[in-house]
Protein backbone atom coordinates (compact mmCIF):
# COMPACT_ATOMS: atom_id res chain seq x y z
CA UNK A 1 0.00 0.00 0.00
CA UNK A 2 2.18 2.73 -1.29
CA UNK A 3 0.00 4.93 -2.70
CA UNK A 4 -0.85 7.61 0.10
CA UNK A 5 -1.26 11.24 -1.84
CA UNK A 6 1.79 13.66 0.15
CA UNK A 7 0.37 16.00 2.66
CA UNK A 8 1.52 19.25 2.56
CA UNK A 9 2.82 20.21 5.94
CA UNK A 10 0.26 23.91 5.57
CA UNK A 11 -2.73 21.68 3.84
CA UNK A 12 -6.27 22.25 5.33
CA UNK A 13 -6.86 18.67 7.23
CA UNK A 14 -8.47 16.15 5.64
CA UNK A 15 -10.06 13.02 8.10
CA UNK A 16 -7.88 10.26 8.10
CA UNK A 17 -10.37 7.94 7.63
CA UNK A 18 -13.42 8.38 5.92
CA UNK A 19 -16.22 5.93 5.65
CA UNK A 20 -18.95 6.45 2.97
CA UNK A 21 -22.26 4.61 2.61
CA UNK A 22 -21.08 1.42 4.21
CA UNK A 23 -23.20 -1.26 4.08
CA UNK A 24 -22.37 -4.48 5.62
CA UNK A 25 -24.26 -8.08 5.83
CA UNK A 26 -23.61 -11.26 7.28
CA UNK A 27 -25.12 -13.13 4.57
CA UNK A 28 -28.56 -11.92 4.58
CA UNK A 29 -28.11 -9.97 7.92
CA UNK A 30 -27.27 -6.06 7.14
CA UNK A 31 -24.57 -5.33 10.59
CA UNK A 32 -24.03 -1.60 9.18
CA UNK A 33 -26.48 0.09 7.07
CA UNK A 34 -25.13 2.89 4.69
CA UNK A 35 -22.97 4.39 7.81
CA UNK A 36 -20.82 7.28 6.25
CA UNK A 37 -18.58 8.83 8.94
CA UNK A 38 -15.03 10.99 9.19
CA UNK A 39 -12.57 10.17 11.42
CA UNK A 40 -10.42 13.23 12.24
CA UNK A 41 -6.62 13.24 12.87
CA UNK A 42 -4.92 12.75 16.16
CA UNK A 43 -8.52 12.40 18.16
CA UNK A 44 -10.31 10.28 20.36
CA UNK A 45 -13.81 9.15 18.29
CA UNK A 46 -15.71 6.77 20.38
CA UNK A 47 -18.79 4.10 18.76
CA UNK A 48 -21.13 3.34 21.27
CA UNK A 49 -24.67 1.37 21.05
CA UNK A 50 -26.07 -1.27 22.60
CA UNK A 51 -25.44 -4.98 22.24
CA UNK A 52 -25.04 -5.48 18.62
CA UNK A 53 -25.82 -2.35 16.85
CA UNK A 54 -22.99 -2.69 14.44
CA UNK A 55 -20.13 -0.97 16.62
CA UNK A 56 -17.43 -4.23 16.02
CA UNK A 57 -18.36 -4.66 12.79
CA UNK A 58 -17.97 -1.07 11.69
CA UNK A 59 -14.40 -0.91 13.61
CA UNK A 60 -13.15 -4.09 11.58
CA UNK A 61 -13.29 -2.62 8.52
CA UNK A 62 -11.56 -0.06 9.03
CA UNK A 63 -8.71 -2.05 8.98
CA UNK A 64 -10.38 -5.03 6.62
CA UNK A 65 -10.34 -7.41 9.42
CA UNK A 66 -13.41 -8.33 8.69
CA UNK A 67 -11.74 -10.00 5.31
CA UNK A 68 -11.10 -13.13 7.48
CA UNK A 69 -15.19 -13.55 7.87
CA UNK A 70 -16.61 -15.89 5.55
CA UNK A 71 -20.16 -14.79 4.12
CA UNK A 72 -19.70 -11.54 4.95
CA UNK A 73 -20.46 -9.01 2.48
CA UNK A 74 -19.59 -4.72 1.58
CA UNK A 75 -20.76 -2.28 -0.59
CA UNK A 76 -19.96 1.34 -0.01
CA UNK A 77 -16.21 2.63 0.74
CA UNK A 78 -13.72 2.87 3.26
CA UNK A 79 -10.85 5.57 2.72
CA UNK A 80 -7.61 6.30 4.09
CA UNK A 81 -6.01 9.13 3.41
CA UNK A 82 -8.00 9.43 -0.22
CA UNK A 83 -6.88 5.80 -0.89
CA UNK A 84 -9.68 3.03 -0.98
CA UNK A 85 -8.86 0.38 1.59
CA UNK A 86 -10.78 -2.16 -0.81
CA UNK A 87 -9.31 -1.03 -4.16
CA UNK A 88 -7.25 -4.27 -5.62
CA UNK A 89 -4.15 -3.20 -5.43
CA UNK A 90 -3.78 -2.45 -1.61
CA UNK A 91 -1.71 -4.94 0.08
CA UNK A 92 -4.29 -5.72 3.09
CA UNK A 93 -1.19 -6.41 5.76
CA UNK A 94 0.22 -3.08 4.63
CA UNK A 95 -3.34 -1.59 5.63
CA UNK A 96 -3.39 -2.95 8.85
CA UNK A 97 0.51 -2.05 9.87
CA UNK A 98 -0.64 1.25 9.51
CA UNK A 99 -4.05 0.86 11.41
CA UNK A 100 -3.23 -1.30 14.16
CA UNK A 101 -6.19 -3.03 16.81
CA UNK A 102 -6.38 -4.01 19.85
CA UNK A 103 -8.48 -6.21 20.87
CA UNK A 104 -11.39 -6.94 23.79
CA UNK A 105 -9.49 -9.41 25.59
CA UNK A 106 -5.47 -9.20 25.83
CA UNK A 107 -3.89 -12.08 23.67
CA UNK A 108 -0.20 -12.11 24.64
CA UNK A 109 1.43 -14.58 22.45
CA UNK A 110 2.92 -17.86 25.09
CA UNK A 111 6.03 -16.22 24.36
CA UNK A 112 8.58 -13.44 26.31
CA UNK A 113 7.68 -9.69 26.80
CA UNK A 114 10.42 -9.00 24.36
CA UNK A 115 9.26 -11.66 21.76
CA UNK A 116 5.76 -10.39 21.95
CA UNK A 117 6.87 -6.80 20.55
CA UNK A 118 9.72 -8.43 18.62
CA UNK A 119 7.59 -11.09 16.54
CA UNK A 120 5.57 -8.70 14.96
CA UNK A 121 8.40 -6.50 13.81
CA UNK A 122 10.06 -10.02 12.56
CA UNK A 123 7.13 -10.57 10.37
CA UNK A 124 6.53 -7.63 9.15
CA UNK A 125 10.63 -7.70 7.30
CA UNK A 126 11.88 -4.99 9.55
CA UNK A 127 15.14 -6.08 10.94
CA UNK A 128 17.08 -2.98 11.92
CA UNK A 129 16.99 -1.31 15.41
CA UNK A 130 14.60 -4.05 16.62
CA UNK A 131 15.71 -3.39 20.68
CA UNK A 132 15.56 0.22 20.38
CA UNK A 133 12.00 -0.14 18.91
CA UNK A 134 10.69 -2.93 21.76
CA UNK A 135 11.77 -0.18 23.87
CA UNK A 136 9.85 2.72 22.81
CA UNK A 137 6.90 0.86 22.09
CA UNK A 138 6.95 -0.25 25.58
CA UNK A 139 7.66 3.19 26.76
CA UNK A 140 4.35 4.50 24.76
CA UNK A 141 2.48 2.05 26.27
CA UNK A 142 3.47 3.11 29.78
CA UNK A 143 4.85 -0.17 30.65
CA UNK A 144 8.79 -0.18 30.02
CA UNK A 145 9.25 1.10 34.06
CA UNK A 146 7.24 -2.21 35.09
CA UNK A 147 8.99 -4.85 32.77
CA UNK A 148 12.46 -3.37 31.74
CA UNK A 149 14.40 -5.59 34.46
CA UNK A 150 12.11 -8.91 33.13
CA UNK A 151 12.07 -8.86 29.28
CA UNK A 152 12.75 -12.50 28.89
CA UNK A 153 9.69 -13.51 31.09
CA UNK A 154 7.00 -15.13 29.88
CA UNK A 155 4.31 -12.00 28.71
CA UNK A 156 1.86 -14.68 30.16
CA UNK A 157 2.91 -14.09 33.74
CA UNK A 158 1.65 -10.52 32.92
CA UNK A 159 -1.60 -9.18 35.25
CA UNK A 160 -4.44 -8.13 32.60
CA UNK A 161 -3.55 -4.85 32.83
CA UNK A 162 -0.06 -4.98 32.02
CA UNK A 163 -1.14 -7.86 29.14
CA UNK A 164 -3.72 -5.36 27.33
CA UNK A 165 -0.89 -2.65 27.27
CA UNK A 166 1.86 -5.07 25.90
CA UNK A 167 -1.04 -5.69 23.17
CA UNK A 168 -0.74 -1.70 22.76
CA UNK A 169 2.57 -1.91 22.41
CA UNK A 170 2.79 -4.85 20.12
CA UNK A 171 0.76 -2.63 17.98
CA UNK A 172 2.54 0.65 18.14
CA UNK A 173 5.93 -0.92 17.57
CA UNK A 174 4.53 -0.67 13.86
CA UNK A 175 4.68 2.66 14.12
CA UNK A 176 0.77 2.93 13.15
CA UNK A 177 -0.79 6.24 12.37
CA UNK A 178 -4.03 4.82 13.53
CA UNK A 179 -4.94 2.52 16.43
CA UNK A 180 -7.72 0.49 16.91
CA UNK A 181 -9.56 -0.38 20.14
CA UNK A 182 -12.68 -2.90 20.19
CA UNK A 183 -13.81 -2.50 24.36
CA UNK A 184 -10.05 -2.81 25.15
CA UNK A 185 -11.08 -2.21 29.12
CA UNK A 186 -13.86 -4.77 29.41
CA UNK A 187 -11.82 -7.72 30.81
CA UNK A 188 -10.05 -4.95 32.99
CA UNK A 189 -10.72 -4.09 36.89
CA UNK A 190 -11.43 -0.68 37.69
CA UNK A 191 -7.37 0.38 38.13
CA UNK A 192 -6.63 -1.09 34.99
CA UNK A 193 -9.02 0.57 33.27
CA UNK A 194 -7.81 3.82 34.98
CA UNK A 195 -4.41 2.85 33.32
CA UNK A 196 -5.57 2.61 30.16
CA UNK A 197 -7.56 5.44 29.68
CA UNK A 198 -4.32 7.74 31.11
CA UNK A 199 -2.55 5.30 28.19
CA UNK A 200 -5.11 6.61 25.74
CA UNK A 201 -4.67 10.67 26.69
CA UNK A 202 -0.95 10.21 26.42
CA UNK A 203 -1.34 8.83 23.05
CA UNK A 204 -3.29 10.72 21.37
CA UNK A 205 -0.95 13.96 20.68
CA UNK A 206 0.73 11.59 18.17
CA UNK A 207 -2.30 8.71 17.02
CA UNK A 208 -5.89 8.59 16.04
CA UNK A 209 -7.69 6.47 17.89
CA UNK A 210 -10.79 4.46 17.18
CA UNK A 211 -12.40 2.97 20.30
CA UNK A 212 -15.43 1.12 20.34
CA UNK A 213 -17.19 1.02 24.01
CA UNK A 214 -20.09 -0.03 25.56
CA UNK A 215 -19.11 1.78 28.49
CA UNK A 216 -20.74 5.62 27.97
CA UNK A 217 -18.63 6.82 31.18
CA UNK A 218 -15.66 6.00 29.31
CA UNK A 219 -16.36 7.28 25.99
CA UNK A 220 -17.52 10.72 27.64
CA UNK A 221 -14.42 10.76 29.50
CA UNK A 222 -11.80 10.14 26.84
CA UNK A 223 -13.26 10.38 23.84
CA UNK A 224 -13.16 14.29 21.46
CA UNK A 225 -15.31 13.08 19.33
CA UNK A 226 -18.61 9.62 19.70
CA UNK A 227 -20.62 8.09 16.98
CA UNK A 228 -24.08 6.71 18.31
CA UNK A 229 -25.19 3.34 16.14
CA UNK A 230 -28.37 1.89 16.81
CA UNK A 231 -29.42 -1.75 14.36
CA UNK A 232 -26.69 -0.86 11.84
CA UNK A 233 -27.58 2.70 11.42
CA UNK A 234 -25.47 5.93 12.20
CA UNK A 235 -28.21 7.53 14.21
CA UNK A 236 -25.77 10.74 15.34
CA UNK A 237 -21.92 11.61 14.81
CA UNK A 238 -20.38 14.59 17.01
CA UNK A 239 -17.96 16.09 19.66
CA UNK A 240 -18.75 13.86 22.58
CA UNK A 241 -19.36 16.34 25.04
CA UNK A 242 -22.68 17.71 22.19
CA UNK A 243 -23.57 14.50 21.91
CA UNK A 244 -23.89 13.32 25.99
CA UNK A 245 -25.20 16.96 26.68
CA UNK A 246 -26.82 18.29 24.00
CA UNK A 247 -27.93 15.50 21.66
CA UNK A 248 -29.73 16.52 18.44
CA UNK A 249 -31.56 13.21 18.18
CA UNK A 250 -34.43 11.71 20.80
CA UNK A 251 -32.95 7.94 20.39
CA UNK A 252 -29.42 9.25 21.44
CA UNK A 253 -30.49 11.22 24.54
CA UNK A 254 -32.34 8.33 25.31
CA UNK A 255 -29.31 5.95 25.10
CA UNK A 256 -26.96 8.34 26.77
CA UNK A 257 -29.76 9.33 29.71
CA UNK A 258 -30.27 5.30 30.19
CA UNK A 259 -33.87 5.58 28.89
CA UNK A 260 -33.41 3.85 25.74
CA UNK A 261 -34.93 0.15 24.98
Amino acid sequence: MNQSPPVEKDAPAVPVLQVQELTIRYGDKVAVDRVSLDIPETKITAIIGPSGCGKSTLLRALNRMNDYIEGLTMQGRVLYRGVDLYAKDVDPVQVRRRIGMVFQKPNPFPKSIYKNIAWGLAINGIRDGVPQRVERALQQAALWDEVKDRLHDSALALSGGQQQRLCIARALALEPEVLLMDEPCSALDPISTARIEDLLFQLRDTYTIVIVTHNMQQAARVSDYTAFLDGGHLVEFGPTEQVFTRPKEKRTEDYVTGRFG
